[in-house]
């Protein structure tokens, strides 16, 4: 579950940093990046990361079965 905070200060803080011609995509974009980062840091925090090779590894092997 997600934790509970306000998160309007950070969205008014996104919106402001848009340029003046964004689109709803450009907003929408930028909403996921935030959530992807936040999402990356909170597994590294946790201890949910793979060292560099093994995940090289796992990219280059589902490239492998995709061809």
């Amino acid at each position: 579950m997600s934790e509970s905070r306000n998160i309007k200060p950070d969205a008014r803080l996104l919106i402001e940093s848009l340029p003046d011609s964004a689109t709803w995509d450009d907003l929408a974009y930028e909403v996921y990046v935030r959530q992807a980062v936040e999402a990356g840091l909170r597994d590294s925090e946790g201890g949910r990361v793979l060292p560099h090779d093994e995940a090289l590894a796992r990219v280059r092997a589902r490239i492998r079965r995709a061809s």
